[in-house]
């Protein structure tokens, strides 16, 4: 399923500009919306883990389903366990992934993928999502289906950073609202 040659249009691109905002001095924090995203659900039951299993090693040459709250990642897809029966893959999927036993939901126009990273992301981001967020709790590869001002967001934490999926349709609002508290750290829009 190649979905990347469909043309989309950023539900955040018209309504900000790249630069540096706040402290000029510094970019504390640096925004980046990935585009663009290519995402899909897949849901599974007990009785048809391995079934999941052998389908993910075959397409995606992973040995196995992660475990609830984490993900795994290979050069150019990622699997992420958003909730105990249900896994994101981001990237391309090939058609001989859906079957009977894997049903495959399109994510990729209903959210906006924020990239977050700098040196004071985990402070901004602790003052919105009810997540602890240090290191020995939330590390590398932790995945959380959570809320940020009644919203339910998904938050991944990869080397680069943490990568937030916002709806669509409240990404913008949720956009300000960390424009806002970012900029007393330092910003820059990439």
């Amino acid at each position: 399923m190649d979905k990347t040659d469909i043309k989309r249009t950023s539900a955040l691109g018209k309504y900000y500009v790249k630069g540096h905002y706040g402290n000029v001095g510094s970019s504390n924090i640096i925004f980046e919306e990935i585009k663009p995203l290519v995402l899909f659900q897949i849901a599974f039951w007990p009785d048809t883990v391995s079934e999941l299993e052998t389908v993910l090693n075959n397409t995606l040459g992973t040995k196995e389903i992660p475990k609830p709250g984490s993900s795994i990642s290979n050069s150019n897809i990622s699997v992420l366990r958003v909730e105990p029966f249900k896994i994101w893959v981001r990237g391309v999927l090939e058609e001989s992934v859906c079957n009977e036993t894997t049903p495959i939901l399109d994510l990729s126009h209903s959210r906006t993928n924020l990239l977050i990273s700098g040196k004071d992301t985990t402070n901004l981001l602790n003052r919105f999502l009810p997540i602890d967020l240090r290191e020995n709790s939330f590390g590398i590869g932790a995945v959380a289906s959570t809320m940020f001002h009644h919203v339910g967001v998904t938050l991944w934490r990869t080397e680069d950073g943490y990568q937030l999926f916002l709806p669509r349709g409240f990404s913008l609002s949720l956009f300000e609202l960390l424009l806002q508290g970012a900029e007393q750290f330092g910003l820059e829009i990439k």
